[in-house]
């Protein structure tokens, strides 16, 4: 099978290559006792995810090449040497080295499958009996949400160091597939493998946004400290091809806020959607510029992201989160992703059905709202509009608390003029 050579330079580029995870029984394997240490504010009812999601992934599939992670990292376990050392990082991080040699025991399909869904506790010792976990290795209860672990940028893929500890295995885990399963060539970065690495260095993927091939604009959140964009600062600076990083501060509550997408995304080469409180707020939200001239860095402050870049020569014009007319409906729709949209191409997106406000705003801006069930069964062919918005259903997908760019890990796009 052919390479997939690694290649995304902007967020709305002709999509052909994306990574996804589909939420299983990890989604389920938690209570409300620990959906917080889980990152969650809701329980999902994974039967019903799961009908949501199926529209999510067929649509993907009709446009695009679509890639699991799940089967990506059963492939590399089927490497002896691959497991050994995937393991042995997993079981040191988790401190549980003394359950690597039953793991090295199992099938590359049933470890991809424990990795991934957790494994309980056995009863068998009187500590286990009496303790008040379930699980041993726990469940990674985020991991369909692809976008966080790792980021595309240009032909490299930077490694998420997770702010939370509950996660790190995500990025264990996407890091070997991007360096071991042959189907992919890509060169990684990872800031938890550096000589000296900086403990204050966090960056997730849902931070990470691709305006340009030169241009990147990168959240100051709860998940990525201005250590973590410093990191990717260096890294970019060393290859030479990001000129401008602009970086946008964020709230550090509610949890609705962790990531520069849940309030910021691109929608066309002339569009983007915004929630205006957050980020058309100079007094409250900073705003920076990073300029990499030749060997000099210099930082400035700006007033908005549009105006940053405006003066990098963008034509771009808002689209409102949640409409204009009622704060609390921005508000509101802002919570359940209504910012949270996945280009395949330019100006034709997916998104949750369930942000009625927010997609009115898209329908006057040209986006015809087409219901993802209308193009799997048919009754509408995409090829027969030049925008659109292609809406899921999303009562439970959405109380993970992320949207459709956050379930997709794209890596190849092709390129935009």
């Amino acid at each position: 099978m052919e390479k997939i050579n690694i290649n995304v330079t902007s967020e709305i580029g002709d999509l052909e290559a994306v990574i996804i995870h589909t939420p299983g029984p990890e989604v389920e394997n938690m209570t409300p006792m620990n959906a917080e240490r889980a990152l969650y504010s809701d329980i999902l009812n994974l039967s019903e995810a799961a009908k949501e999601y199926s529209q999510f992934k067929t649509i993907l599939k009709m446009h695009s090449r679509v890639l699991e992670v799940a089967k990506l990292l059963e492939d590399i376990l089927d490497s002896e040497s691959v497991k050994e050392k995937l393991l042995s990082k997993i079981c040191s991080n988790e401190n549980m080295f003394n359950r690597k040699k039953e793991f090295m025991l199992l099938s590359s399909k049933e470890l991809a499958r424990n990795l991934i869904e957790g494994v309980e506790l056995k009863r068998n010792t009187l500590t286990n009996f009496l303790s008040s976990e379930r699980f041993f290795l726990l469940p990674l209860h985020n991991f369909f949400f692809t976008r966080d672990a790792s980021a595309a940028i240009n032909d490299q893929v930077m490694i998420s160091r997770m702010a939370n500890s509950v996660r790190e295995r995500e990025a264990i885990i996407m890091e070997a597939v991007f360096n071991y399963h042959p189907l992919l060539q890509a060169q990684t970065h990872n800031p938890a493998s550096e000589v000296n690495f900086n403990p204050s260095i966090t960056l997730e993927g849902g931070d990470i946004l691709i305006a340009r091939n030169d241009v990147l604009i990168i959240g100051n959140s709860m998940r990525t400290t201005t250590q973590g964009i410093d990191y990717i600062l260096e890294n970019v600076k060393n290859r030479k091809k990001i000129k401008y990083i602009i970086v946008q501060e964020l709230p550090k509550t509610p949890e609705s806020f962790i990531h520069l997408d849940m309030v910021f995304t691109f929608l066309s080469e002339n569009e983007v959607m915004v929630y205006e409180p957050v980020v058309l707020n100079p007094n409250q939200f900073k705003t920076i510029l990073i300029e990499l001239r030749n060997d000099d860095v210099i930082i400035t402050e700006q007033r908005d992201i549009l105006e940053v870049l405006k003066k990098l020569r963008f034509d771009i014009k808002p689209v409102w989160c949640g409409g204009k007319s009622d704060p609390w409906i921005q508000e509101r729709e802002q919570w359940h992703s209504g910012a949270n949209l996945f280009a395949l191409a330019p100006g034709k997106m997916i998104a949750y059905g369930r942000n009625i406000h927010t997609l009115e705003e898209m329908n006057k801006n040209g986006y015809e709202i087409i219901k993802a069930n209308d193009i799997i069964k048919r009754k509408k062919e995409l090829k027969n509009y030049n925008k659109y918005v292609v809406t899921i259903d999303s009562s439970e997908l959405s109380r993970g608390g992320g949207g459709c760019r956050c379930m997709t890990m794209p890596i190849r796009r092709k390129q935009v003029s």
